[in-house]
């Protein structure tokens, strides 16, 4: 599979591991993963500066985002901060920051954002993901004005669930790179 676009892997809190989707895609397809200083007790907006400094010299209507867990939200936060307009971003599993799930350790990213995204984007949610309900990831989807894509139950859509390779997920990110 080939892609057009210049696509950026943003793992969420803890990084992806090398047998996450994410560390699977990087290498297969050749994606560039945006490093945060720090993956344990990340800083909202040092997360949102590092992307905005990575992406400095692409040209931004050929850059898709593929977020995972946390960094769902931090896309969110980047764009409403930088008003920066992209092809695309698929959201995957994004963690409810203001759940009683959701792990302490993060500074500044409650409340949860919810500006529209001024581009394309595809949210994935599974139904009994650990980090975020059902219900919660809909109403952000509808609030980022973005598709949602509902996987049944997936749990993170992580390797604690069986998500290496993702195949299916490869469908949704091509929806985005046209």
């Amino acid at each position: 599979m080939t892609f057009e676009s210049d696509i950026f892997i943003l793992p969420g809190l803890g990084n992806s591991g090398e047998q996450h989707w994410q560390s699977f895609w990087e290498r297969e397809y050749g994606f560039t993963r945006i490093n945060q200083n720090e993956w344990d007790a990340p800083v909202k907006d040092v997360w949102i500066d590092t992307i905005d400094k990575a992406l400095q010299h692409y040209n931004l209507q050929n850059v898709i985002l593929v977020g995972h867990s946390l960094a769902c939200s931090t896309i969110v936060s980047w764009t409403a901060k930088y008003n920066r307009k992209i092809k695309g971003a698929l959201l995957v599993g994004p963690s409810d920051t203001e759940a009683n799930t959701y792990p302490p350790g993060t500074t500044g990213f409650k409340p949860m954002p919810t500006n529209k995204l001024p581009f394309p984007s595809i949210t994935i949610a599974s139904t009994d993901d650990y980090y975020v309900s059902l219900a919660r990831a809909a109403y952000f989807a509808n609030c980022w004005g973005s598709k949602l894509v509902t996987i049944g139950n997936a749990g993170h859509i992580n390797v604690t669930s069986g998500y290496t390779a993702w195949d299916e997920g490869l469908k949704f990110l091509k929806e985005l790179d046209r």
